[in-house]
């Protein structure tokens, strides 16, 4: 079975944290222990029913506030499918929280109350997971109950983020009208909708084809770890460890050695059962080359015929986790797939309104939870590839040196002009 990675956003109390906790207890994920848990905090509250959000909203605060703070991550599994849910923040001041749990995801659910229709915060998320190039948006259309299962509203709020849509970079949208309290169009198909002709999420969740949004085509295997194992068994053994992130090696394919330029062939490709007949993303494996050449980690290997772009300057977009703002001229530690590096903050083109798309190109700092695009200059140079094209090489993060600390997250554009 593959595995989606998906992750929930939405504005506050859009029901984020009750449509997980529906998913798991409709499709039987919930341990009886945790059902009893979620029931007694439920009647301590006050509820007259099972609150499902509890399920998710794990730290005292969230549950006191009844709003999510912090990621919640949970697993569960369907015969025809593994899933990773990311139950992200809601609020403008946690949009840092989103990005790191939306980063890695295949889908993104993004929640709108019935009766609110579309909001800012519908729009910034909606917006933040295009940017992060998930490829897969669903709008769950929440709390239809409360508005007696009204299909103009439903159609309304659709026709809304449509035309919202419009100036987005979406590749694939999908409408569920949905009640995650009384779980209709969750896991089953609601009886009090029978207007809607489409799939409950789960079903969509399910069916969804992810393996396409993979790049199969540009070759990249950043090193991780040289192997050499010092045994009589193995003396002659010198394997390069890594995660494939783009393309395909196998056994006799050409290679070269970024930032190097050495060439080579590929002998083996060995898994973790033995050799492969090929390895594709996002296998980790281990590659052993032909020759004795200098391979070490935060080297990259690819195709003579197809290689990223290799350079010290690189225009960028980036989201701010810092509490600190981020200047001009700014110094920083780079972590880009396995290789490290020292960048400085060249300029700052424009800050961006993710509520408006508004770019403002007068802004001379960024703040925390703000995005925008800027120019950076690396110490050494590094082999990315623009983020639309692979998301793996073409991320990065910046840390401030003093404290060690996730400073932003970057999404490189290009080499910088």
């Amino acid at each position: 079975m593959d595995l989606l990675r998906f992750a929930t956003a939405g504005s506050v109390d859009d029901g984020k944290s009750t449509l997980i906790g529906r998913l798991l207890y409709d499709s039987k994920q919930i341990f009886e222990d945790q059902l009893e848990a979620v029931e007694r905090s439920s009647a301590q509250r006050g509820f007259d029913y099972v609150n499902l959000a509890l399920l998710t909203d794990g730290l005292r605060a969230e549950r006191e506030q009844g709003i999510t703070i912090d990621v919640a991550y949970r697993y569960f599994a369907t015969p025809k499918r593994k899933f990773i849910i990311a139950d992200t923040p809601g609020h403008v001041q946690y949009t840092r929280n989103m990005v790191t749990g939306a980063s890695t995801a295949d889908l993104a659910i993004v929640l709108l109350d019935a009766r609110k229709g579309v909001l800012e915060q519908s729009r910034r998320h909606a917006f933040i997971a295009t940017l992060l190039r998930i490829p897969h948006l669903v709008l769950c259309v929440n709390k239809m109950d409360l508005v007696d299962w009204d299909q103009d509203v439903y159609e309304s709020i659709k026709d809304e983020f449509r035309a919202f849509a419009t100036r987005l970079d979406v590749a694939d949208m999908t409408f569920i009208p949905i009640s995650a309290l009384h779980g209709d169009n969750v896991v089953e198909r609601s009886d009090n909708m029978k207007w809607y002709a489409g799939l409950p999420l789960l079903t969509h969740l399910e069916e969804v084809h992810i393996a396409s949004d993979r790049n199969l085509i540009d070759t990249r295997f950043p090193v991780q770890y040289v192997i050499r194992p010092q045994s009589d068994e193995h003396h002659d053994y010198r394997g390069y460890a890594g995660q494939m992130v783009g393309g395909m090696f196998r056994p006799g394919d050409d290679v070269v050695v970024l930032p190097s330029g050495l060439t080579s062939t590929v002998v083996s490709v060995d898994g973790y059962g033995g050799p492969l007949e090929e390895a594709f993303p996002p296998m980790s494996v281990t590659v052993r080359l032909a020759d004795d050449i200098d391979v070490s980690r935060g080297d990259m290997l690819c195709r003579p015929g197809n290689q990223p772009h290799v350079g010290q300057d690189l225009d960028a977009m980036v989201c701010w986790l810092a509490d600190r703002p981020m200047e001009v001229g700014g110094r920083y530690a780079i972590k880009h797939t396995t290789r490290s590096a020292r960048a400085v903050v060249r300029d700052l083109r424009y800050h961006l309104d993710i509520n408006t798309l508004h770019r403002h190109e007068e802004a001379e700092v960024l703040e925390l939870n703000e995005i925008g695009r800027v120019t950076l200059r690396t110490t050494s140079a590094l082999m990315y590839d623009d983020y639309r094209r692979n998301r793996s090489t073409g991320s990065f993060i910046l840390i401030e040196e003093g404290t060690n600390a996730t400073a932003g997250a970057g999404m490189i554009l290009g080499p910088a002009q």
